[in-house]
């Protein structure tokens, strides 16, 4: 698995996750809050299957090191 995920994409799955997820206790309790696991897994990973399939890259470039 190559990373994928830059540094924001990687906040925004966080907190979009953190938000689904917290459906769960304070929302109409349906199946999207455990739905918010899908965009913290890939977070935690720096990956993402979609992302990889598509060959998108939100990941800064890193140089060369010589």
């Amino acid at each position: 698995m190559k990373k994928n995920v830059g540094s924001a994409d990687k906040w925004i799955r966080v907190i979009v996750g953190l938000f689904l997820i917290s459906l769960q206790f304070w929302g109409p309790k349906t199946a999207w809050g455990w739905i918010g696991l899908i965009p913290l897994a890939t977070a935690a990973l720096n990956f993402c299957p979609i992302w990889a399939a598509l060959r998108i890259s939100t990941r800064k470039k890193e140089p060369n090191q010589a």
